[in-house]
């Protein structure tokens, strides 16, 4: 098994406090990185995290803030140092039909899935463009190429997402690699939220793959795609979907 270390690596995970988050938070401290978990408001969730992994530490700060992100960084950065390696995954999904969408509804989704990013890009990439080098891995979906009814906002917040990260890696290339994961179907609490029928999950695992996947299977993706493996990466969106979408 290929072994990948991230010793000595500052890794900032946002919504890590569960689902694919905290899966990401465990993997790459299992990599030996300093992981930095964000949460909003979430304590009790990684409380454990902190106190079983003496490489993990967490920050309650709501990514769609900009002070808020500004004074979390500005905190880590004088503890630990400068971030190597963000990944953006804070993420909420509101389904509901399109026509009963409303302002408020529309600007919370965009505002935590790509504002989010956004601020949390802008935070870091400084103190990784002084060190020349550094990566940021955005968590998008499969629902950005494929749409999903009842899913306009989230679906539009992910598509901006993948555009978002093809135009940051042609601007902060070569000195930061900036790509993404496209998850498919993933066993969290979200899809356990959105799904109320036996119907709705067998169209889940209606896939290739035939079964939903664990968010550990997601977050090695991330280890691979912010290590050394993967160097030549810039840009690129990974699918770990199970065969839903294939491009």
């Amino acid at each position: 098994m290929m072994k990948i270390s991230l010793a000595n690596k500052n890794v900032l995970v946002t919504g890590g406090a569960t689902g694919i988050g905290r899966a990401l938070v465990e993997a790459f401290a299992a990599a030996d990185a300093s992981v930095f978990v964000n949460h909003c408001g979430q304590a009790g969730r990684v409380e454990k995290l902190v106190s079983d992994h003496t490489l993990i530490q967490a920050y309650d700060a709501d990514v769609s803030n900009r002070a808020a992100v500004d004074r979390m960084l500005e905190a880590i950065q004088t503890d630990y140092g400068n971030i190597d390696i963000l990944i953006n995954n804070a993420g909420i999904s509101d389904p509901k039909p399109f026509l009963e969408i409303s302002e408020q509804d529309w600007d919370t989704t965009m505002n935590t899935n790509l504002k989010g990013a956004v601020f949390c890009s802008q935070a870091v990439v400084p103190g990784m463009l002084e060190k020349g080098e550094g990566s940021i891995i955005n968590i998008v979906s499969e629902l950005a190429y494929l749409g999903r009814e009842k899913f306009a906002a989230y679906t539009a917040s992910k598509g901006a997402l993948v555009s978002l990260t093809r135009s940051l890696a042609r601007e902060f290339a070569p000195a930061i690699r900036i790509n993404g994961i496209a998850p498919g179907p993933v066993m969290t609490d979200m899809l356990r939220g959105e799904i109320h029928s036996e119907a709705d999950w067998e169209k889940e695992r209606d896939i290739p793959l035939k079964r939903i996947a664990e968010a550990k299977e997601i977050a090695g993706s991330a280890v691979f795609l912010a290590s050394d493996y993967a160097r030549f990466y810039c840009g690129d969106i990974l699918s770990p979907n199970g065969g839903s979408l294939m491009r």
